[in-house]
């Protein structure tokens, strides 16, 4: 709010911009889309709650449709195949919207460093608030919660919208995988490639080449 002032009949009303009052609104407001992939998933239950409280935030109400959310709360590990379905439920979540990676495996991958699970949901989601924990208490998601409503305050302008459109520039490209190395993501096939059929007559030489040879007494 930029300040006060009074009217003439001595009641006070404030002066603001439209960014200040929409942002303040908007941070007050914020509709949680919960993804929930793995044990922090519980965590997070716990702080949509009664004992926490979350509704003095205006985010009691956790929102299953995309239309309807503009803050994704990832917790747990992602696996490669789950993570092109995560960027497409977050592609139709409409703009501003921001993330949460909760917890240690959304954010680096924690102890599944393996071929199969993506090194932190960073690498196809832009990440604005990464929680710690494993898992993270429900305490942590509160201060993540306020956190955002300081960056949405803050750093995100109504006017800026409209004068240079919507596009969400903060979206990171899907990175190709080309060594299968945890970190990098892979692109899904393309239609238009074809698959070569196996040389069959190769794979039985090489099969007989490994054959331990006969010991003759």
């Amino acid at each position: 709010m930029a300040g006060t002032s009074s009217g003439s009949n001595g009641q006070g009303f404030f002066t603001t911009r439209v960014d200040a009052f929409l942002n303040w609104a908007r941070s007050n407001s914020m509709m949680p889309m919960p993804m929930g992939l793995a044990c922090c998933a519980i965590e997070m239950m716990g702080f949509a709650g009664p004992k926490y409280d979350s509704a003095r935030f205006g985010s009691e109400a956790m929102r299953f449709s995309p239309r309807q959310a503009d803050l994704m709360i990832v917790a747990g590990w992602c696996s490669y195949k789950m993570s092109h379905a995560i960027r497409r439920v977050w592609d139709q979540m409409g703009d501003p919207k921001w993330c949460v990676a909760m917890g240690a495996c959304a954010s680096t991958g924690g102890m599944h460093r393996c071929y199969g699970v993506v090194q932190g949901v960073d690498n196809f989601l832009p990440v604005d608030v990464y929680i710690s924990g494993c898992p993270p208490r429900p305490e942590s998601v509160l201060h993540a919660l306020m956190d955002i409503q300081e960056k949405v305050r803050n750093e995100y302008s109504v006017v800026q919208d409209y004068t240079h459109g919507a596009a969400d520039a903060r979206a990171p490209i899907m990175p190709e995988n080309t060594n299968r190395f945890p970190g990098q993501l892979e692109k899904p096939r393309s239609p238009d490639v074809t698959l070569e059929a196996p040389d069959t007559a190769t794979d039985d030489a090489d099969d007989a080449s490994m054959e331990p040879e006969p010991v003759v007494a």
